[in-house]
């Protein structure tokens, strides 16, 4: 089973490459980290790297879920109108 690669290798950096994925592959990468570094079996630097992959992935997710809440919101108020996602990150 191959691991998730904590640095990006395609000249992007880890949060514009997290900002283009999808909440549920960014929740399953955030949940093999942790099932990864939950085993104590990483080497320290690669548990460093994890951490900061994770935490970057857990702020996106958060970032996902704030924008559909936001968009439940103006549909519960039976108003339709466009919707633009926030762009700056979660406190």
């Amino acid at each position: 089973m191959s691991r998730p690669n904590p640095e990006p290798t395609d000249g992007h950096t880890g949060e514009s490459v997290i900002g283009e994925m999808k909440f549920e592959a960014a929740l399953a990468e955030l949940e093999q980290i942790v099932q990864r570094m939950e085993s104590g079996r990483l080497p320290l630097e690669e548990s460093l790297a994890a951490y900061g992959r994770g935490s970057e992935l857990l702020k996106h997710c958060r970032r996902r879920l704030d924008d559909a809440e936001k968009q439940i919101q103006i549909l519960d108020n039976d108003t339709l109108r466009d919707f633009a996602p926030d762009t700056g990150d979660a406190p």
